[in-house]
């Protein structure tokens, strides 16, 4: 009995010493205070364990060393304290410590905003200019390739603009003259002109500016003169050029300056239609006047009848044809305006057509024209010769340049070509001679052969271009004459 007892007491103390089950409720909450998570760890002093809304709590004897029981457990409440209660602490004391410097950051932020802003401005304003710069020179290039097109050929008619003045529209051939200028494809303006009865010219220079293109007015004007102001004029210059005498009425050549001094900066020339028509009425006139001298008829009821028919013709001064064409060679001569004769209002507007054209072109022509060569290049000849790399082309190449000279026909070159196909040849030909006069003569008895057949004829190159060649070859001086002899 006592050795059951005794086995039962040490098999108590035995399971005493063992663990014993632990729950997940009876755990105590992790706390996240910075005191307790730094402080060494214990051996557990309590257990806190919650049942329903109350806590228990444990408390050994033996937790703390000579610390007040009271004390103990305050201080586990104290660090029983919430997640949240221990994360605002570090905050407040951070509000409470540096609000001054917080205040500071933010005044600066805001200047740093407004320095960023002021910045994000200026670079926009920046970016903008530039693209306003850079859309301004493309609309200059673009306004420059289109002035180079506008004065081709093809396209410069379609950029003239021909002012007519309404005067001149009045007239019983202003409707031809409309039509013709309208089918030609350039523009037609109706406006008054300095000169009545006059045509000028402008052209629709491209601009850079999206509003259109700018007008540019020639100098060229074409004024329609009547008959009738045409052989005043001539007659007045009869007595005053021809005999050297003083007429108070204007001239054809006075006229003419007064209309040059108001207008310096136009180029006139005028346009007499249906000329012809005076000097048939005259030389009728004329021829009946002499029959009814011949035949003695008397002045009578017939005359004024003639009168009533061609009055107007009959207040025409007399003007020979002798003397128109002297009045038209002297105000030439002085003054540099032409006179054109018309029959016809249809032949006035081809003039106006033709001129049109003409004035039209003139850019292109002028361009064409300052080649910067002294001397005239055919079409073939201005392209030149091209060479590729692997040489084809060189042998064309010596044989235009044999051509250059004067007299070298083709026929010539190619008999200098079939002795000698480069200028290396020729040049080691040269130096192969002995003396000067054998160099000179070297392609003197060069044959040249033309045609083919029994019609074919030979001929030798000859002294002289054998000359020239040897001074291609072998003179120093830039200014030397080819052609000059020996």
């Amino acid at each position: 009995m006592i050795d059951s007892l005794q086995s039962e007491d040490l098999r108590s103390s035995s399971d005493s010493d063992e663990e014993l089950p632990v729950f997940d409720f009876l755990q105590p909450r992790p706390s996240t205070d910075v005191a307790s998570q730094k402080a060494p760890k214990k051996p557990a002093s309590s257990v806190l364990c919650s049942v329903g809304s109350a806590d228990v709590m444990m408390i050994s004897s033996d937790s703390e060393d000579d610390v007040p029981l009271a004390q103990r457990v305050k201080l586990r409440q104290e660090r029983r304290s919430t997640p949240e209660e221990a994360d605002d602490l570090p905050h407040r004391h951070l509000s409470a410590s540096e609000t001054g410097d917080a205040t500071k950051a933010t005044k600066r932020s805001a200047e740093e905003i407004r320095a960023s802003r002021e910045e994000a401005l200026r670079r926009r304003q920046d970016r903008e200019a530039l693209k306003q710069e850079q859309e301004r020179q493309k609309a200059e290039r673009r306004a420059l390739a289109e002035a180079s097109k506008s004065l081709r050929p093809e396209e410069c008619i379609k950029h003239m603009v021909v002012a007519v003045d309404p005067a001149l529209l009045q007239l019983e051939g202003g409707g031809t003259l409309l039509a013709s200028v309208q089918a030609l494809g350039c523009s037609c303006a109706i406006e008054k002109q300095p000169l009545p009865r006059s045509v000028t010219w402008a052209r629709q220079a491209p601009s850079a500016q999206q509003n259109g293109a700018a007008r540019v007015p020639e100098p060229h004007v074409v004024m329609q003169m009547t008959v009738e102001d045409f052989i005043t004029l001539t007659h007045n210059y009869i007595p005053e050029e021809r005999y050297s005498g003083s007429a108070c009425s204007p001239t054809l050549t006075s006229w003419v300056r007064e209309r040059q001094r108001r207008h310096p900066d136009k180029r006139l020339s005028l346009a007499v239609i249906e000329l012809e028509s005076y000097f048939r009425a005259r030389k009728s006139r004329s021829q009946k006047r002499l029959r009814a001298a011949v035949a003695g008829e008397e002045a009578g009821g017939g005359k004024e009848k003639k009168k009533r028919r061609s009055g107007h013709a009959e207040k025409l001064p007399e003007v020979s044809r002798v003397e128109v064409e002297e009045a038209v060679v002297h105000l030439q001569l002085h003054t540099g305006v032409s006179v054109r004769f018309l029959s016809t209002w249809k032949e006035f507007s081809d003039h106006i057509t033709m001129t049109t054209k003409a004035v039209a072109e003139a850019p292109f022509k002028r361009a064409r024209e300052q080649t910067g060569f002294s001397f005239y290049l055919e079409s073939e000849w201005a392209g030149g010769q091209r060479v590729d790399k692997a040489g084809k082309g060189l042998l064309q190449a010596w044989k235009r340049q044999i051509q250059q000279f004067n007299r070298v026909s083709s026929d010539v070159a190619a008999a200098i070509l079939a002795a000698y196909p480069s200028p290396q040849l020729l040049k080691k030909a040269y130096s192969q001679c002995r003396t000067e006069n054998e160099k000179l003569s070297l392609l003197s008895d060069l044959l040249i052969r033309r045609g083919e057949g029994v019609t074919s004829t030979t001929r030798r190159v000859g002294p002289e271009l054998s000359k020239r060649l040897f001074l291609l070859m072998h003179s120093r001086d830039p200014e030397q004459n080819l052609d000059a002899s020996l």
